[in-house]
């Protein structure tokens, strides 16, 4: 069993618990329900969760696609709903607010966070290096999440903006999570992505393992994208190293193996998911290390924990060997199709001669 069905089928349980509560205080606020009405809600609406999994696993269809994003932006709504509840509780001991107005701008709010996450943006960031013989354009993307509630249109989506900047860039590197590990990945899956005239390289992420890295390995290749796992990339004056994220029995590099990479007349990259390591890989010679896995936190109040929990959470960053980390937020979004507070992101990285 894959590692996001045990998360499914262990959260649901919750999911439904915190689903009943928030439902019988709502309905209590206009229209109050009896409670075999609200259990039978509740049990319905969990099965609307967990029954497209099953099916996604073997094959991908639009109607278990269709629920599982009827699902993911119902989950969103929920915690925000549960915002402004807190809100009118808080609140209104000293002022007299308006329940309908205040519950209206959830789904005001929803239809922008839809639009933002489904528009991909271009952003540019430049950095200064000493070894670096000419400049070089890359363009860094993570966290694809092809899957039930990001199908195809994502890849065409994604193959249309690299076609955009390959006029200008020199190679794309997908730093973890192509894959959302949501649905079965087939072999013409990204084949959308054979248009685009310039090198790309993939390095596995966490959730890239959850329904076959195989499968996604075939699917990349069918593509044309070149796969480091654990192994490394010349091209040009550029050494790419591309570290699978590592958890549990995967074996990893140790640090004699990753420092033997290095390549002293070369820009030495790391493509690494996690924005963790920077500082280590940083001192064994790594002049850039690229990340994503964290989306910026996606949405608020998630961005907020997010600047919490991760050190490095979003965006470029320099230490004081001149070396950089750069976090993007994603191509994709994580189970809820909607941002707020972030961008869905290509970033084209300047590479220019300090």
């Amino acid at each position: 069993m894959s590692f996001r069905r045990l998360r499914v089928i262990f959260m649901t349980p919750f999911y439904m618990l915190f689903e009943y509560f928030l439902l019988k205080y709502m309905f209590m606020l206009f229209y109050p329900l009896d409670n075999f009405t609200l259990l039978s809600i509740t049990i319905l609406l969990g099965i609307m969760q967990i029954t497209p999994m099953f099916f996604e696993e073997k094959k991908s269809r639009f109607i278990t696609r269709l629920l599982s994003e009827i699902f993911a932006i119902w989950v969103w709504a929920l915690l925000m709903f549960f915002m402004v509840i807190i809100i009118i509780y808080a609140a209104g001991y000293f002022f007299n607010l308006n329940l309908t107005v205040l519950l209206l701008i959830v789904p005001l709010i929803g239809v922008y966070a839809y639009h933002k996450a489904h528009k991909l943006v271009v952003n540019e960031k430049t950095l200064k290096l000493d070894n670096l013989n000419k400049e070089v354009n890359i363009a860094h993307l993570s966290d694809v999440h092809f899957g039930s509630v990001r199908h195809k249109e994502i890849i065409n989506q994604l193959r249309n903006t690299l076609m955009d900047v390959s006029k200008t860039c020199d190679v794309a590197i997908i730093s973890g999570d192509l894959a959302d590990g949501s649905s079965i990945v087939e072999e013409d899956d990204f084949i959308a992505l054979n248009d685009v005239d310039m090198p790309i390289i993939f390095t596995p992420g966490n959730h890239d393992y959850y329904i076959g890295i195989e499968d996604v390995i075939k699917a990349c290749k069918k593509a044309g994208i070149t796969v480091l796992d654990n192994e490394s990339l010349v091209i040009g004056d550029l050494n790419f190293y591309g570290l699978s994220y590592s958890f549990g029995d995967i074996e990893t590099p140790t640090f004699e193996e990753l420092k033997s990479e290095i390549k002293s007349d070369k820009t030495n990259i790391i493509i690494y998911h996690v924005p963790q390591e920077w500082s280590k890989h940083s001192k064994m010679g790594f002049d850039i290390q690229l990340s994503g896995h964290t989306h910026g936190g996606q949405f608020y109040p998630v961005k907020w924990i997010a600047e919490i929990v991760f050190k490095y959470n979003m965006g470029l960053f320099e230490d004081n060997l001149g070396h950089y980390l750069n976090v993007t937020t994603g191509v994709g979004s994580m189970d809820q199709p909607l941002r707020w507070g972030t961008d869905s992101e290509v970033v084209i990285l300047k590479l220019k001669k300090n």
